[in-house]
């Protein structure tokens, strides 16, 4: 019995001897035997053992440097958290063991921070009425939410499908056809020459366009196209179908062209083929179309000077503001051909200049245009 009495003293010590040791490593240091057995004595205790009001930043503390092993945890507890105190003479003591009413204060500081932080978090949430009345609708409403899960189901399942039989992620492959069906209604006439041909007829235009983008602001744009459209011979240029075709069913590159953006105020556009006047400016003509809109007159759909320049080359154009542009360009015919006084540069070829203004959104865009052809 005596010995058992022993025993249960040696465990009461061991045990509080532990519990200290404890507390010592929560201030960042393990404490000696030495330390344990002897209270450590401060020059004032009635002053500078009293912890003092939370700090804002752990550079109030004095005694902590940017180099100290646990300076970064402090930080964190200090400018985060708000849950350490140091003492009124600006010092946090890192180094020394904590009495357990100091770790008492320490801990109630963050609990109650805690304690805040998860008051904030929880303010909005729902009551538990609300959570019964959210029960109640989803019962009520149980075959609408069905039936729209399976609306969602099935639209997910579609944009899986399309995604995957998409045609490209750069290019969009649009189509058009347009189709004719011309004659002429009266006159016999035109200039002093007899109209001999004067037949109903019924053509068709058909293209396949592909619009690529390879940074969401430049454009390649290619066109497939075959056209058998015919105009009626009315002996002037001017009164045939602007966007009449060869005759025949053949189907080519119609069109090939990329513009990108130099800068923010100016694009470029290179022309590989079939290049017009209306690639490189504006024509000034709300008229101005392609067939498919516009007007149906050669003479309708844009002035007969824009007709002077045609085929492959460069064109430029720089806003200086949304009322003033200016447009260069330079388009070849014969670019293709490698015969002496053609290509490029040595054969037919017209060259653009044009200013445009436009003083007011009610106004239509004036300009001032200068072109130039050589024929060899």
């Amino acid at each position: 019995m005596q010995k058992f009495w022993k025993y249960l003293l040696v465990s009461q010590a061991v045990c509080g001897v532990m519990l200290f040791v404890n507390t010592a490593a929560f201030a960042g240091e393990t404490s000696s035997t030495s330390e344990i057995n002897q209270p450590q004595v401060l020059a004032n205790p009635e002053t500078e053992d009293q912890i003092t009001a939370q700090v804002t930043s752990v550079s109030q503390f004095s005694d902590v440097q940017p180099t100290d092993w646990a300076f970064q945890a402090l930080q964190s507890l200090v400018e985060r958290y708000g849950c350490i105190a140091g003492y009124p003479n600006s010092t946090y003591r890192g180094n020394r063991a904590l009495t357990r009413y100091e770790f008492a204060a320490g801990l109630n500081a963050c609990l109650d921070r805690v304690n805040e932080l998860i008051a904030t978090a929880t303010g909005d949430l729902v009551n538990k009425q609300d959570l019964a009345t959210l029960q109640k609708l989803q019962e009520d409403f149980s075959a609408e939410l069905t039936t729209l899960r399976g609306r969602v189901d099935a639209v997910e399942a579609r944009t899986a499908e399309l995604e995957a039989n998409q045609f490209s992620t750069t290019t969009k492959l649009q189509g058009q056809v347009v189709a004719v069906i011309s004659d002429v209604l009266s006159g016999n006439t035109v200039n002093g020459a007899e109209i001999t041909e004067e037949n109903t007829t019924l053509g068709v235009r058909a293209r396949i366009e592909l619009v690529t983008s390879f940074t969401g602001q430049d454009t390649l744009f290619t066109r497939i196209q075959a056209n058998n459209i015919l105009s009626p011979d009315i002996g002037t240029p001017e009164g045939n179908l602007f966007f009449a075709g060869d005759g025949t069913t053949d189907a080519a590159i119609d069109a090939l062209f990329y513009r990108f953006p130099l800068g923010e105020k100016t694009e470029v556009i290179a022309i590989a083929n079939a290049g017009a006047a209306d690639d490189l400016t504006t024509t000034v003509n709300i008229f101005d179309g392609d067939g498919a809109f516009g007007a149906l007159s050669t003479f309708g759909t844009r002035n007969p000077i824009y007709y002077q320049i045609g085929g492959a080359g460069l064109g430029v154009t720089h806003e200086f503001s949304d009322k003033l542009a200016l447009s260069l360009g330079y388009l070849s015919g014969t670019a293709n051909d490698p015969t002496p006084n053609n290509g490029l540069f040595n054969g037919s070829y017209g060259a653009l200049a044009q200013l445009t203004v436009k003083p007011s959104d009610r106004i239509t865009p004036s300009a001032f245009l200068t072109s130039v052809k050589k024929v060899t």
